[in-house]
């Protein structure tokens, strides 16, 4: 069985889960994770062993060279952080989820990724990920109809980091609430940084892009263990689709799923550090990956077992 050598980029709540996976996982080698100078050597429980490094060139001096990077760190970095590992020469994985601008971010890094000769997988986590693969079987199923997803109630990272990075902040979690027909609504607690406007707060999240389009709700909470009492990491999502196969209407699609959100997140990336190593140069979405690619051992025997 041939090995994929992975690094993860960053220790937060999905660069945790990620190393969890990857220690559970037979045919990946995690060579390290990489992370700011001023944090190495803490967080030793979270690092399971793992070594941590400065910089990929530190790790690779170590290590040597991974085969793809798994990228953990704010949506944001994402489109800089991956086209910079790319032309160190490996391959990325993202689970990148401002939806308004995957098309924008596939382009760029599949500009980056051709020019460099690798391959690199964006927008891979459950929604945008998997959830997006789901739509596109059930289009495929029913061409005419409606698509709905519903996601919650439950702790959105994406969001919650988007929270905590905003000026004013020392810590916040981001509750997205479903409200029917794919429409939902921002429940957002934040705990203020030491002489930080509340009010201020609020007005700088209700602008930022993550939560301008949705009702949103933002209360303050007075301590980290206040904080705390609500910020678990379940959450979930409901997917329905009415349509039509041919002239036959009235077909019902449904797909329910209740989740620990770091953990699912994680192991999406890692099944597509390894489905990467499979792909033609370019930016990919997880609707451009075969799904047999994303699993372990022969593909012959992975069509006898499952199809």
């Amino acid at each position: 069985m041939s090995t994929v050598k992975v690094a993860v980029h960053g220790l937060g709540n999905i660069g945790k889960a990620v190393i969890d996976c990857l220690l559970c996982t037979r045919d990946i080698d995690c060579l390290g994770v990489v992370r700011r100078a001023s944090s190495l050597g803490t967080q030793p429980l979270s690092l399971r062993g793992v070594p941590d490094y400065a910089s990929i060139d530190a790790l690779m001096a170590e290590r040597g060279r991974p085969d793809v990077v798994i990228i953990c760190g704010p949506s944001r970095n994402v489109p800089v952080d991956a086209r910079y590992y790319m032309e160190k020469n490996i391959s990325t994985v993202d689970s990148f989820d401002i939806h308004s601008e995957i098309p924008q971010v596939v382009a760029a890094l599949d500009s980056a990724a051709k020019a460099a000769g690798k391959a690199c997988i964006t927008a891979a986590g459950w929604d945008p990920g998997t959830d997006s693969v789901l739509r596109a079987l059930f289009e495929a199923m029913t061409p005419v109809g409606t698509t709905f997803t519903n996601f919650g109630r439950g702790r959105s990272m994406g969001h919650s980091v988007a929270a905590r990075a905003v000026s004013g902040v020392e810590n916040a979690c981001s509750i997205t609430i479903p409200i029917g027909g794919g429409k939902h609504s921002r429940l957002v607690y934040v705990l203020p940084a030491a002489g930080a406007s509340f009010a201020d707060i609020k007005q700088r999240i209700a602008a930022d892009p993550y939560f301008s389009n949705d009702p949103l709700d933002v209360r303050e909470v007075g301590s980290q263990e206040e904080l705390d009492a609500v910020a678990d990491n379940s959450h979930g999502v409901l997917m329905e689709r009415i349509g039509a196969s041919g002239s036959v209407s009235n077909q019902r699609l449904s797909f329910d799923m209740r989740i620990d959100n770091p953990a699912l997140t994680a192991q999406v990336l890692v099944s597509c550090a390894r489905a990467v190593t499979r792909l033609n140069p370019g930016c990919h979405t997880l609707i451009d990956v075969p799904p047999v690619a994303l699993l372990p051992g022969d593909r012959m025997k992975n069509i006898a077992r499952l199809v």
